[in-house]
């Protein structure tokens, strides 16, 4: 917890981006749609901006905050862009909550520095990762939509997520199966080019474990939606069981490491 590792300009950048955020939740479906759009792409913009100041403006530093940070800002991305599209969709005061927490979390848990004899491929490896993690993430989002949305329309009531249901299925499966790519390629990284990224060869530890475990959930959703055309709360349930294996792999362990057991590394 480590508020005072904190840049002056981080600090202020992500303060300033917990309250913008904050200020949204709190605003929810109240606000008017004129200024709610624009007002969370400030707060979106605040949010990259202290991601990019804190990977540019001193020593990066990574563990599960930053992660968990970094992921929440890939969703706020999708739900921005989908909201073009589809001007109905309903979720920002939930996002906005999401961001105001990965955000104060990655203030108060930066994780450890990267070191600077590390390979200058790690970051790319590391960007897959996050992808990965924020492409499931939107997959997730989407999913709890499109139940929330399926359960209103057996009780008679008008679906509050803003997009058909069917058009909501596709694009989780789709996020799933982007998701899916990149951490496939992410793990093959690992397992070929281990020892050049990290110094060592691929080993058998809890986040290897967890990732396989998470890689072969997905692998059969995706399977099971193709062959034998899962979907609905069966498709779902899968996915949150490989989304909860993938957190646990790194977010998981990083925080057992960093706030459990208090190692930096």
């Amino acid at each position: 917890m480590i508020l005072s590792s904190a840049s002056p300009v981080g600090l202020v950048l992500g303060l300033a981006t917990a309250a913008a955020y904050a200020l949204q939740a709190v605003a929810g479906s109240r606000q008017d749609t004129r200024f709610a759009r624009p007002s969370l792409l400030v707060a979106w913009l605040l949010h990259g901006t202290a991601l990019a100041w804190s990977m540019l403006g001193g020593t990066p530093h990574f563990g599960f905050g930053p992660a968990i940070s970094i992921t929440a800002w890939l969703v706020l991305t999708v739900y921005l862009v989908e909201s073009q599209v589809y001007p109905l969709l309903k979720a920002r005061w939930a996002l906005a909550l999401l961001g105001a927490c990965a955000v104060l979390l990655a203030l108060l848990f930066p994780g450890k520095p990267l070191h600077v004899s590390a390979s200058a491929w790690l970051p790319l490896h590391l960007a897959l990762g996050i992808a990965s993690y924020g492409l499931f993430a939107a997959a997730v989002v989407h999913a709890w939509l499109m139940m929330r949305s399926e359960r209103q329309m057996r009780m008679a009531e008008t679906p509050s997520s803003g997009i058909p249901l069917l058009t909501m299925e596709r694009l989780t499966f789709r996020f799933v199966t982007a998701g899916f790519v990149l951490l496939t390629a992410t793990l093959l990284a690992g397992w070929l080019f281990g020892e050049a990224l990290y110094g060592h060869a691929w080993k058998w530890d809890h986040k290897t474990v967890f990732s396989l475990l998470a890689w072969l959930v997905f692998a059969t959703l995706l399977l099971g939606r193709s062959r034998f055309g899962w979907r609905g709360r069966t498709a779902v349930r899968v996915l949150y069981v490989g989304s909860l294996l993938l957190l646990m792999a790194y977010v998981g362990s990083r925080f057992v490491l960093e706030v459990i057991l208090v190692r930096p590394s």
